[in-house]
C-alpha cells in the first residue's frame, strides 16, 4: 500500500512538474537577467545609463513576479526527490526490541501490554 501511494504521489508530482516546467526556464532566465541588469546597474558611472538599467530592471522584475507560480514546480520536482528517496525503504517503523529496563511506568506499561494482547 506504501509503495502505492508513493507512486500516486509521485505521478501527481510528475505532471505539476511537466506542467510548470516552461515557467520555470522563464523564472530561471528572469532570474539571470535581474541579475545581469543589477551587475550593469553597479558597474556604470552614467545617470542616464543607470536610469536605463533601472527601467530594464523594472521590466524583467515583471516578468520574475508573473512567473513565480513556477514555485509549484520546484516544489512538485523536491517531491519528487523525496519519493525517490523513500521508495525503498522499510515498510514499517516501529522497533520491536524490548529493552530491559527498571524504571517501573516502563515495566507496568510492558506488563499493560501483554496483559491486552
Amino acid at each position: 500500500m506504501k509503495k502505492f501511494m508513493l507512486f500516486l504521489g509521485g505521478l501527481v508530482a510528475l505532471f505539476i512538474l511537466l506542467v510548470n516546467l516552461g515557467p520555470m526556464v522563464l523564472l530561471a532566465i528572469s532570474v539571470g537577467l535581474l541579475y545581469v541588469c543589477f551587475k550593469k546597474f553597479i558597474q556604470t558611472d552614467s545617470t542616464a545609463a543607470k536610469v536605463g538599467w533601472v527601467i530594464l530592471g523594472i521590466i524583467v522584475l515583471s516578468i520574475t513576479f508573473s512567473n513565480i507560480y513556477a514555485v509549484i514546480g520546484v516544489a512538485a520536482a523536491y517531491a519528487l526527490y523525496l519519493i525517490y528517496k523513500n521508495w525503498n525503504s522499510p515498510d514499517s517503523d516501529i522497533v520491536h526490541e524490548v529493552k530491559e529496563d527498571n524504571d517501573p511506568f516502563t515495566n507496568f506499561e510492558r506488563q499493560w501490554a501483554e496483559l491486552n494482547k
